[in-house]
């Protein structure tokens, strides 16, 4: 189906940061598979533990017990706000999760909170749960009628969250930084407020970080930035930097209704994903390493930010850690190619906005090179 339109950019191999034409030509990936690809490409470190997990078991299904997730399980809940866990392949089905985690704990509670706020801009995923939810005519036009049960109000907007809640309000659902909705972070102050308005109104806080978890922000997951826990959270891409792989993390408390037969997948959690994503975990969550990302997406903002002073062809430069988006005045895809052109990945988001979602391996020379590439662009442009 020809759902991507046309691509005449093919890749023949990849190595760090960087990919390969089969002619030989070099890209400097900062769109890194959509923010996908946390460690870059064909990390030995990744390559090694999956070529040998490949030699042991590949899958069993979810039948039989895997220690090796019990394992990743543990470990994922050691590190974070989370009881419990459950294994998807995507971050779709990481929303698609927690959504019925949501609708489960109330169901069993017997309330009648049936609504789930969301907000303008927001990006859940392509399935229908998530169309709903994020009410997006780009994504939904041809697909209605959409799903009742959500109310998508003004992001970082408190007098509008206030107006919307009510006794059938049963979660808030929000991305700490909208990805495809234009790289907006949610301030600190509304993330803590949104928080207070959980626990003052007996309210689920669902989480999705998909794309901005995982170290992007400098710390394992971006509401960590604003010392709040969440009941419910979504996570992809990263975890498994370039293996399909996604969880959906959750309380025991909100997790009180998913029990046996309520939920299943064939693929989630095989041992190959597991393997991969114990790898990257262990890489990733380690102290040093989160220290070097909040580094060196602190250089790459300075540097874009004297770029958006220098041209006025930048209107904003915006976004957190290494998930950051520059806002032009001219048509962002065109100027996005013409970045690939000059060898520079990056990938269009929403608000004509340019994302910029490098591996959080880069350096200092990667964002050199990234910065001259941008700088040239810009210059021929005008």
């Amino acid at each position: 189906m020809p759902t991507y339109g046309e691509r005449d950019l093919i890749f023949a191999k990849g190595k760090g940061c960087y990919l390969y034409t089969h002619s030989g030509k070099k890209y400097l990936d900062f769109a890194g598979g959509i923010a996908v690809n946390s460690l870059g490409h064909c990390h030995p470190k990744l390559v090694n533990i999956l070529k040998k997990q490949s030699e042991i078991l590949w899958h069993t299904s979810n039948l039989y017990k895997n220690n090796n997730q019990e394992l990743f399980a543990q470990e994922l809940c050691k590190k974070t706000f989370a009881d419990k866990v459950f294994f998807t392949n995507s971050g779709a089905e990481a929303i698609e999760c927690g959504l019925k985690v949501v609708k489960s704990y109330w169901n069993l509670k017997n309330k009648q909170k049936k609504n789930i706020i969301t907000f303008k801009g927001a990006f859940h995923g392509r399935t229908f749960a998530a169309l709903s939810a994020q009410k997006n005519k780009i994504y939904s036009e041809g697909f209605t009628p959409l799903l009742s049960g959500f109310k998508n109000i003004a992001f970082n907007d408190e007098k509008a969250l206030t107006k919307n809640i009510n006794k059938e309000t049963a979660a808030i659902l929000i991305e700490p930084v909208q990805g495809e909705g234009g790289i907006r972070p949610a301030s600190i102050q509304f993330l803590k407020f949104i928080k207070e308005v959980c626990k003052k109104n007996d309210i689920l806080l669902f989480l999705d970080e998909v794309q901005c978890g995982f170290g992007r922000s400098g710390k394992l997951y971006s509401h960590e930035w604003a010392k709040i826990k969440p009941d419910v959270l979504a996570t992809a891409k990263g975890i498994g930097s370039g293996f399909p792989l996604g969880a959906c993390l959750a309380t025991t408390k909100a997790s009180i209704g998913m029990v046996k037969g309520k939920h299943g997948s064939t693929y989630g959690g095989n041992p190959l994903a597991v393997s991969v994503g114990r790898e990257v975990l262990k890489i990733v969550s380690d102290k040093k390493f989160l220290n070097k990302v909040d580094v060196i997406s602190r250089y790459l903002w300075k540097n874009l930010k004297n770029l958006e002073s220098q041209y006025d062809e930048i209107v904003d430069v915006r976004g957190a850690g290494l998930l950051l988006g520059i806002k032009t005045k001219q048509n962002n895809i065109m100027i996005s190619n013409r970045l690939k052109k000059n060898k520079l990945l990056s990938v269009p988001a929403g608000d004509n906005v340019i994302r910029l979602a490098p591996p959080l391996i880069i350096n200092k020379k990667h964002v050199d090179e990234a910065i001259n590439i941008i700088d040239e662009t810009l210059k021929n442009l005008s």
